[in-house]
């Protein structure tokens, strides 16, 4: 009798294939109307698919002519509505065209999850009624965001204080530097709040509270030299930036010359934000491989998650001088068992001059080997080749980078990886050269 229950145990799994073929079929053919309608007609032309209808609780209208004159529409398994259960993040991939530009790939963000989104609407709902369903638009003129009216000359600190991590400590400087830089008016290029028009007013503090990324990329732009994805425009909750090319993770079993020009990158990334002429310090919190791209063309590296980050400015630290201003801050190394971890305290960032959160989140959950994604471990400076890891050093400053063992040992090891790095960067150019 044993000797027939694998015939029956196989018998059994190619009926369950069978029916789960024949299952899928048949939901095949009860969507085939949606899933032809679905590549035939271009739902960001539809207001409401993009929330055009609930402004101004959205994150702008730059683009929505360009979405309606169906200018940019998804990419083919994009356009599929029951694929979105997988699709938590709310990201997708599109095509935008111009007439005399042809047409080129973005990317568009609805900044949240469905159920984030859902959250931010009973917030306001509650707040201007007191029930969590609401008519939205009247609900946001009383709200926070409508009080802060066309009388007040100035976006001030005290009014948007811990309202994201933008603005968990904001300067004056940095406001007026988020109002003159804010793409969503035709007015851009003047700090005064007083000169955007109620609705821009409503919808720049809106993204300000529920994601701040837009702001973080049109305040420190790359056209200017910043590390960060371009942005484009918004209409209603879908907000459009360039792309910029297959994700960090894309790269980890990449060549070693390749993995060590994108920690180069990524080492370079963590000293601009940290030290630059402007002395805004801006502090990445979530730091994973998913949260940075790689260019196809130049393989320049670009940070294309900004909604965690940080900005404390410099010159106001020095000028307040709190308590320890001037004492270097590091940041401690603590075990962890979930992916892309990491310990810091915002209060501290806000308050030091000289920080090494960035040297030390790189580090960690990028390039040592402490470094966990997906599964793996090892970093992406993994496997070395065997007269690096021979020679020692490379592995000696990640370990101190990451896990210092002298006191402020961390800033000496960031800068001694650096010059490492650049080292074999270089010596692997000259030696393709050849």
């Amino acid at each position: 009798m044993l000797r027939f229950l694998p015939l029956k145990l196989g018998r059994l799994y190619r009926c369950l294939k069978f029916l789960l073929v024949v299952g899928l079929f048949v939901i095949l053919l009860m969507n085939t109307h949606s899933l032809f309608a679905s590549f035939q007609k271009n739902e960001l032309t539809d207001r409401r698919f993009i929330n055009l209808n609930k402004c101004p609780a959205c994150f702008g209208t730059s683009w929505c002519r360009k979405f309606m004159n169906g200018q940019v529409s998804f990419e083919s398994w994009g356009r599929l509505r029951f694929l979105d259960v997988f699709n938590v993040k709310n990201v997708y991939f599109a095509q935008y065209g111009e007439p005399r530009e042809g047409t080129r790939r973005v990317v568009l963000k609805r900044l949240g999850s469905n159920q984030e989104l859902a959250d931010i609407d009973q917030k306001i709902c509650k707040r201007a009624t007191g029930r969590p369903r609401c008519d939205l638009i009247q609900a946001m003129y009383k709200t926070e965001f409508a009080r802060i009216n066309g009388d007040v000359r100035l976006l001030t600190p005290e009014v948007v204080e811990g309202w994201s991590d933008l603005v968990h400590c904001p300067s004056q400087r940095l406001l007026d530097r988020v109002v003159r830089r804010y793409a969503e008016t035709k007015d851009s290029g003047s700090f005064l709040l007083k000169n955007l028009k109620d609705t821009e007013r409503m919808q720049l503090l809106m993204t300000l509270a529920f994601n701040p990324e837009p702001l973080v990329l049109q305040s420190f732009p790359s056209d200017e030299g910043w590390p960060f994805a371009k942005y484009l425009g918004a209409c209603g909750r879908m907000v459009a930036v360039n792309y910029v090319g297959e994700e960090l993770w894309s790269f980890y079993n990449a060549p070693w010359e390749k993995r060590v020009d994108l920690a180069r990158q990524l080492m370079d990334i963590a000293e601009q934000l940290t030290n630059n002429d402007f002395e805004f310090a801006l502090y990445l919190l979530d730091v994973s491989f998913d949260n940075f791209a790689v260019g196809p063309r130049d393989g320049k590296v670009i940070v294309v998650d900004a909604e965690n980050v940080l900005v404390a400015d410099k010159r106001l630290i020095k000028q307040n001088k709190p308590e320890s201003y001037d004492v270097m801050y590091e940041s401690r190394f603590e075990e962890c068992d979930r992916e892309a971890c990491l310990s810091f305290s915002k209060d501290s960032l806000c308050s030091r001059v000289t920080v090494d959160h960035n040297y030390y989140a790189v580090c960690q959950n990028l390039l040592s080997r402490y470094a966990t994604w997906r599964g793996t471990t090892g970093g992406l400076l993994h496997d070395p080749p065997a007269h690096i890891a021979k020679e020692g050093q490379l592995e000696a400053l990640l370990d101190e980078c990451t896990r210092p063992k002298k006191r402020y040992g961390r800033f000496q090891a960031a800068k001694e990886l650096r010059e490492y790095l650049t080292q074999l960067s270089a010596a692997s150019s000259s030696a393709t050269a050849r």
